[in-house]
């Protein structure tokens, strides 16, 4: 239970302002917000699967005091990455354009692809690495799918006059706690 709380605050947080995030948005302007919601879940679950198996590779093979600093640093390095922002590129918009094809295999490739690599990926393996994997999985996954159902909602309703500025730095801030926290538990 502890991992997944954790994991899920973690990754709800990290979500806020992602780049994913901003494709839940643009897909909400074309499509069904319950379609978009299912890709979200299925492709999120399965990067999160990979990153947990990863992370508890990692954990088995470094000692713990190690995996606290690393993980703390990264953590910070989280924080810089979340107060630079994420902003759609062409690339991305062509996948959010896209109507040819099934609108959930479209959504869910489109995410699956933008997650390999992002924070909410590195963040869900720093995680694995210490934490028990069925709950940070589990907890990764809907934090993620949380926050990007509050980004289809919210951006219905209120449009282009989300606080951008006041998320970032919320989940920056939030980030730093936890790196410093990591770092200090590595090192004692």
């Amino acid at each position: 239970m502890e991992a997944f709380l954790l994991s899920f605050g973690i990754i709800f947080v990290a979500e806020l302002g992602d780049k994913s995030q901003l494709m839940a948005l643009t897909f909400a302007a074309r499509y069904r917000a319950v379609t978009i919601l299912i890709a979200i879940t299925a492709a999120t679950a399965l990067v999160h699967l990979v990153s947990v198996v990863f992370g508890a590779v990692l954990g088995a093979a470094l000692p713990t005091d190690v995996i606290s600093v690393v993980a703390g640093i990264a953590f910070l390095g989280f924080a810089a990455w979340t107060i630079r922002g994420d902003e759609l590129d062409d690339e991305d918009e062509v996948r959010a354009a896209r109507s040819d094809r099934s609108v959930l295999l479209t959504v869910g490739l489109a995410f699956f692809l933008a997650e390999l690599g992002d924070k909410t990926m590195l963040a869900t393996i720093t995680l694995a690495t210490k934490n028990g994997l069925f709950g940070t999985w589990l907890g990764s996954t809907l934090g993620m799918v949380a926050a990007d159902a509050l980004a289809i909602v919210v951006g219905q309703q209120l449009g282009a006059r989300l606080p951008e500025r006041t998320v970032k730095v919320g989940a920056a801030i939030t980030f730093v706690v936890f790196g410093v926290l990591l770092i200090v538990e590595g090192i004692r």
